[in-house]
């Protein structure tokens, strides 16, 4: 199950975080969403120990944590976007289509002539979006 995503900004800045859950865990969510920015510095940085390809926008796993799983996700313009989630079987190929998805949507919600680049986005059509992509998007646990 999807409980959070987040659209993070070249220097690090919210952009954009919205939790799925009912429980009132935000401000925890938050937190995890940003100890995983480390991971995703470290990949950026040194891509050689940690396997992955300069061309690769798909970050994989970021930060496994006892109930939680953080995938990441590096855009062309140094965008991050994070998906929390609480299956811990979760396949790449899932996630993948997960987030282009979701850039697709982000995309759109950028290219808006209101929208000013590097705040945060507030328009309601993106969160109308995102809500429903991760409707439509179980991530079932493969077996």
């Amino acid at each position: 199950m999807i409980v959070c995503v987040a659209v993070v900004g070249h220097q690090n800045n919210p952009l954009y975080i919205q939790s799925f859950t009912e429980a009132d865990d935000d401000l925890k969510l938050h937190h995890i969403v940003h100890c995983s920015l480390d991971v995703v510095d470290e990949r950026v940085n040194n891509p050689k120990r940690s396997g992955s390809t300069l061309n690769e926008t798909f970050l994989g796993l970021l930060y496994p944590t006892e109930n939680y799983k953080v995938y990441g996700y590096l855009t062309n313009t140094k965008v991050k976007f994070m998906l929390v989630t609480t299956d811990l079987d979760v396949r790449d190929a899932d996630v993948r289509n997960f987030f282009r998805r979701f850039h697709s949507a982000y995309v759109d919600a950028v290219s808006n002539p209101f929208h000013v680049p590097g705040k945060k986005i507030t328009s309601r059509t993106f969160a109308e979006r995102v809500s429903n992509i991760v409707k439509s998007f179980r991530l079932n646990p493969s077996g």
